[in-house]
């Protein structure tokens, strides 16, 4: 399915408080990153986490990823396997396709969904003139890591339409959310929160967002007692910056428990949450990939009681962004210290991982990627970390010895990087290429999935051993 969704859900309120300021152009490298930085800014922060042809590039079309230049000779220094390439069938790829999510173990068959495929078409874009353009839905999807056999347990209809985050599992059901589809109000809808029964394959619609309560969620949720958090992102809430909410499952109630104001009220709350929110001593944490004191995006906390949203820590504060600029995945708390990666920015532009200490707001740059010649170490962290046996493990979009980005791990201790992996190492990307999801770990063995490359090009799960 080559068909792509076009970046346009927040691409203009983006650019018109991020890009007051620029980024510092960075030299061009071998990699899909062939675009100076405020671009790729706009890119990751556009709407689509880069999903336009033009800010990505598809490996197996050429443009974008240079699969292999510079990279003759490269090892990767872990073996990578392909649990599953998507579309063996060719468009509309009713197996699902395009994985922009992380995947989730649950009791030994894991869970995850596709932003494209399935069954269903639901339409992206109408005209008075033309009628509407329709793209397959996406799915949720089950998988055997054992044999790699794969089921599509749900196909999204307009119901739902790309799910953009992962799931949880929570009493036996799992939840998420959809980017767009729901309230067809909207042409696209304004995404949805959903429940999924594993056990019957039903799906319940648990809530239809809209202007007022948000739009565009693009991270997953988390349960605490009886209500899910989770946020939306840009054009929505009432100042049209996004928002953090909560939702009752049983009642399907939501509510905003508060509402990004960055942009028309002049505020520095932040701008477009993204990511997952964590719970850390009785408050959430997340990220904005724009926003803040210096426009280019926060860590936020939220009092899930009263709402009370207080900023801590603004990005780009540093000269040049050296501190980090567009934090792209959620956060993780180990042992008191919150890791994340920043999409761009630091010292070489290519992203960053950073500590914070959320009781104080100091920010530590812990590794800068793109640190090495055509950005073989990586390029363009977007997803979450996951802690393993004392070190932190995560994917690049970009950069790796071949151009499809890499699997890496850093020790939070010494700040030492090391690409574990680098995609588009086989033709036409048959290993996978663009990771933009979170790692999970099972007994030793990293999951993960890449949005581009497989046997079939258009995605893939794959397996990596950590230790």
């Amino acid at each position: 399915m080559k068909t792509l969704l076009a970046a346009t859900t927040a691409l203009v309120g983006i650019a018109s408080i991020a890009l007051a300021g620029s980024l510092p152009a960075r030299e061009a490298s071998s990699s899909y990153y062939d675009l100076d930085a405020n671009q790729r800014f706009l890119c990751e922060y556009g709407g689509s986490n880069m999903r336009s042809r033009e800010c990505r590039g598809n490996p197996n079309e050429g443009g974008g990823v240079d699969n292999r230049a510079g990279a003759a000779g490269a090892k990767s220094a872990r073996i990578e396997k392909v649990v599953y390439s998507f579309c063996p069938g060719g468009s509309p790829c009713t197996d699902g396709a395009n994985p922009e999510a992380g995947l989730l173990n649950v009791d030994g068959s894991l869970y995850g969904t596709t932003y494209y495929g399935g069954s269903n078409s639901c339409a992206y874009h109408c005209t008075s003139g033309s009628g509407c353009s329709y793209v397959p839905c996406g799915t949720v999807f089950s998988l055997s890591p054992r044999t790699g056999a794969e089921k599509v347990v749900y196909s999204f209809n307009q119901d739902g339409f790309a799910p953009d985050a992962g799931l949880i599992s929570a009493s036996g059901t799992l939840y998420g959310t959809t980017e767009f589809g729901g309230d067809l109000t909207y042409t696209r809808g304004a995404g949805t929160a959903f429940a999924f029964d594993p056990a019957d394959g039903s799906e319940t619609l648990l809530f239809s967002f809209n202007r007022a309560q948000g739009r565009y969620p693009k991270g997953g949720m988390i349960k605490l007692g009886s209500l899910l958090y989770g946020t939306t992102s840009t054009f929505g809430g009432r100042y049209h910056d996004g928002t953090v909410f909560s939702l009752d499952p049983v009642t399907r109630t939501e509510t905003v428990l508060h509402h990004f104001s960055s942009r028309i009220r002049g505020g520095t709350d932040g701008l477009g949450p993204v990511g997952n929110l964590i719970l850390v001593h009785g408050r959430l944490y997340g990220v904005t990939g724009a926003g803040g004191a210096y426009r280019y995006g926060t860590v936020f906390s939220v009092d899930p009681a009263s709402g009370h949203e207080k900023v801590v820590y603004s990005f780009c504060s540093q000269e040049n962004c050296t501190d980090g600029a567009g934090p792209a995945g959620g956060l993780i708390d180990v042992n008191g210290t919150l890791y994340g990666a920043t999409a761009v920015g630091g010292a070489y532009e290519g992203g960053t991982v950073f500590a914070l200490n959320p009781d104080t707001g100091a920010e530590i740059v812990l590794y800068s990627f793109c640190s090495q010649e055509n950005c073989t170490d990586g390029d363009g962290p977007v997803a979450s970390l996951i802690h393993v046996r004392g070190k932190l493990y995560g994917t690049t979009q970009g950069g790796g010895a071949y151009g499809g980005g890499t699997v890496f791990s850093l020790d939070p201790t010494t700040g030492t990087e090391t690409a574990l992996y680098s995609f588009c190492s086989q033709e036409n990307c048959a290993d996978g290429a663009n990771p933009e999801a979170a790692l999970i770990d099972v007994k030793g063995t990293l999951y993960g999935t890449t949005y581009w490359g497989g046997a079939y090009g258009e995605g893939t799960v794959f397996t990596l051993d950590a230790r």
